[in-house]
């Protein structure tokens, strides 16, 4: 019969017939672990049915176009203490950070020059770089996932009445010598959703819920371990309390303001623009 100094290994005995060893590694760890909380906080029974509540409700908030949970791991800080585990880029590589939970639809293929920004109303500008591998050398038919924010804070998803699908997002593949580059808006900081209980959370912690401002990035090609990244505006309010603490000094760019007609009607926006240049390196897998 179990009781509080014998429930803990007898929950794990209870594991000695799975056949997969990792399985079995991991949820004996997590017994551990949370009867070790249970036990250094004296969990109540009410503390219990509102933990439980609370993850009903996160699962219920979630929908083809919305992660709930993903939100939970991003505003918990774990999504970014997993990306930091399991990096594996070597020095010189583009640093990895959060999925976030707005990757939920297929970004439309594009050409490269594409205008990802369908809807209009914000600065202009030219998102250029170059894919390459850690030594140096171009990666053509690289290909490049991009997905952001429009001018206002929100994902085509959020605001399906305003914002067509696919607005802001774009799946480019890189050109002979690596190189891609399109044309958008300058993204602006925006609070995370909080209509549902990771708000709930932020509120009843004393949190902001913003995100400073940044745009996407998967990273692919053959023969590379891909990459899943952002790039953040130099200068953008919340670079150092992101509500999912995603931001890393080398992912910081500049969008630098361009005044060259010559160069507007090159990339076929309006001038004048801003310009931000970056190349992504992926490591060799």
């Amino acid at each position: 019969m179990a009781d509080e100094p014998t429930v803990t290994d007898e929950a794990v005995a209870s594991l000695h017939g799975t056949a997969d060893p990792r399985l079995r590694e991991l949820l004996t760890g997590l017994i551990r672990h949370l009867h070790a909380f249970a036990r250094e906080s004296r969990l109540t029974q009410e503390e219990w049915e509102r933990a439980i509540g609370f993850l009903t409700a996160t699962g219920q908030a979630c929908t083809d176009t919305r992660q709930e949970f993903i939100l939970l791991s991003d505003v918990l800080g774990l999504s970014m203490l997993l990306e930091t585990i399991n990096e594996r880029q070597g020095p010189g590589a583009t640093e990895s950070t959060v999925l976030g939970p707005f990757h939920m639809t297929e970004s439309p293929v594009r050409a490269l020059g594409a205008n990802i920004d369908l809807v209009g109303d914000g600065e202009p500008c030219v998102v250029s770089g170059r894919v390459l591998s850690r030594d140096g050398g171009p990666l053509p038919g690289a290909v490049v996932d991009v997905w952001q924010a429009d001018a206002h804070g929100f994902y085509d998803v959020q605001r399906p009445d305003v914002q067509p699908p696919g607005n802001g997002r774009g799946l480019f593949t890189a050109d002979a010598e690596g190189r891609f580059w399109f044309r958008t808006c300058v993204p602006s900081p925006y609070p995370i959703p909080t209509d549902g209980p990771v708000g709930d959370l932020l509120r009843a912690t004393g949190r902001h819920p913003y995100r400073p401002a940044h745009i996407h990035f998967i990273a692919s090609a053959a023969g590379h371990t891909p990459v899943t990244t952002h790039i953040f505006v130099a200068g953008s309010e919340y670079l150092d309390s992101d509500a999912v603490f995603a931001v890393k000094p080398s992912l910081v760019q500049d969008f630098e303001p361009a005044d060259d007609p010559s160069l507007a009607r090159e990339f076929g926006v309006d001038n004048p623009f801003r310009h931000a240049r970056f190349d992504l390196v992926l490591e060799a897998s």
